[in-house]
């Protein structure tokens, strides 16, 4: 009898930790089944980054405890996001010579060329998460996306290399490691999520992810099928609650249930006579705030937000030219109009995300806050992160991810290719 591979995506977010639990059976082609989900309030972190690891282990913990008692499935392994203004990305570019004498390109060939395009100067506190291939040439043709098997004498190729602060880093392993748990793999947030709302379609034509998450907002920008840019925004939907808080001098979690409850990104919509009683949510609270006036409010920040999106798209000439336009996700989607919101000030099409290809009968994995951490199983079923759970059959490749981890994802990416 076939096995069944489980897998499990831990979001280590500002607001809330998610870990998400899957299934699917690699011998019999079975389609990628969530069996769990599980969310826990986060401490111990702000804008995406670590500032207190025993409070971020304590919540691992809890989260990874109340997915286990769901599924009856102990975890001991797991993919985990990377998120904060730490990240960046830059190009860059590997030749070498094809080593066999009669010019056919091996599988080992291909990852030379994608090891030599690491042959960058990296300061000491940064660190390669990920080196995704874009292009090959071979003897001066371009655009070839598998040489494998191809003759030539000299390999190209063009990569994406995606850089991460390294103490932000081992600080996130390490809150994972207390927590009793192994690290399957470590992936950009809006990879993860790309992967959970995303087709292949719209990867193909040119599309932009946009997580509106607490703390930070992430984005993964893609076309013809590849990754050209990501980035994370130090701000927001934490920040439209701090300015709400400001703004009718109320507490946070007043301010929080008020942009949760009467929040919108169109004042328009919005009667200019309706009024807010702060006493609904705090017994001690005897003030009443125009909801006009706390709409404009969010809408100054979710349009400092779209901005930062905007200049984002602009820095690589994107702004106002992408087809399949831009995909929301994250807890901030959830306010209304947003996606008309976005359209607006992007100046392109806007859509709220949906997973794609899973199945599923729990409910919460479909709100937009948990596409990150389904994205995590997604890459993990990819990517080769499954693991049987039988006796002896755990493995662990944290140390492999960090010996090398340019040459894991090659292979990973070229196995892709493999049928």
């Amino acid at each position: 009898m076939a096995k069944g591979s489980y897998i499990t995506g831990l979001d280590i977010g500002t607001a809330y930790i998610r870990a998400v639990q899957g299934k699917f059976t690699q011998e019999t082609g079975e389609p990628l089944s969530i069996i769990g989900a599980s969310e826990v309030i986060s401490q111990g972190l702000r804008k995406g980054v670590l500032i207190d690891i025993e409070e971020a282990v304590s919540c691992i913990s809890q989260a990874i405890e109340k997915i286990e008692r769901m599924t009856g499935v102990g975890v001991t392994s797991v993919n985990v996001s990377v998120s904060g203004n730490h990240i960046s990305t830059l190009p860059s570019h590997g030749v070498i010579a094809v080593s066999r004498a009669d010019g056919e390109i091996t599988e080992a060939d291909v990852v030379r060329c994608i090891d030599a395009s690491q042959a960058i100067s990296v300061p000491q506190n940064r660190e390669i998460l990920h080196v995704f291939p874009k292009n090959f040439t071979l003897d001066g043709q371009s655009g070839i996306k598998d040489p494998h098997g191809m003759s030539g004498v000299r390999l190209e190729v063009d990569t994406l290399i995606v850089q991460a602060g390294l103490p932000f880093v081992k600080n996130l392993t390490r809150s994972v490691s207390q927590a009793g748990l192994e690290i399957g793999d470590l992936v950009l947030s809006p990879l993860a999520t790309g992967e959970a709302v995303l087709s292949k379609r719209q990867k193909d034509l040119g599309v932009c992810v946009v997580d509106l998450g607490a703390g930070t907002t992430s984005l993964a920008v893609y076309e013809e099928g590849e990754l050209l840019h990501a980035g994370v925004i130090p701000v927001g939907g934490q920040h439209i609650t701090n300015d709400l808080a400001i703004g009718l001098r109320s507490s946070i979690e007043v301010a929080e249930k008020v942009k949760l409850m009467f929040g919108h990104s169109d004042i328009k919509a919005v009667g200019k006579n309706e009024e807010i009683q702060l006493s609904q949510f705090e017994p001690g609270e005897t003030d009443s705030v125009m909801r006009h006036y706390a709409v404009e409010i969010i809408q100054a920040r979710l349009e400092e937000i779209f901005d930062l999106v905007a200049k984002e798209l602009k820095n690589i000439g994107r702004d106002g030219k992408l087809p399949a336009g831009v995909v929301l996700t994250g807890g901030g989607s959830r306010l209304p109009n947003v996606v008309e919101f976005a359209k607006k000030h992007l100046r392109l099409p806007a859509s709220l995300g949906k997973s794609q290809g899973i199945n599923t009968v729990i409910d919460k994995v479909d709100d937009p806050g948990f596409a990150t951490a389904l994205g995590l199983v997604l890459w993990g079923q990819k990517y080769g992160q499954g693991h049987s759970f039988s006796a002896g059959s755990i493995f662990s490749s944290v140390k492999r991810m960090f010996a090398h981890p340019a040459m894991e994802k090659a292979k990973k990416w070229l196995k892709s290719f493999m049928p």
